[in-house]
């Protein structure tokens, strides 16, 4: 039997995709947001459309920014769990 620390520091064990598969309720959002990012798209020219290609670009930064900041602080807050069940008492 593996153990899941080891694998996860050797990277063998990718928490992204531990769940790749999108629920219906995403699939839909990002349909919506890649439909509305492509007319919009088609709107714009020259520099508006550089300028909102370079929002999005930034956009997509920050949003995997804050995912790792949010999944960094949902790990320790289940460290802390597990370490008030196990070991404080």
């Amino acid at each position: 039997m593996s153990n899941i620390i080891e694998d996860f520091y050797y990277g063998n064990l990718e928490p992204q995709e531990i769940n790749s598969e999108l629920t219906p309720k995403l699939k839909k959002e990002l349909s919506n947001l890649t439909d509305k990012e492509e007319q919009l798209t088609a709107r714009l020219n020259g520099e508006d459309k550089e300028l909102f290609q370079n929002y999005v670009s930034a956009y997509v930064e920050f949003s995997t920014t804050s995912n790792a900041d949010s999944f960094i602080s949902g790990f320790r807050l289940g460290a802390k769990f597990t370490y008030e069940t196990f070991v404080e008492r």
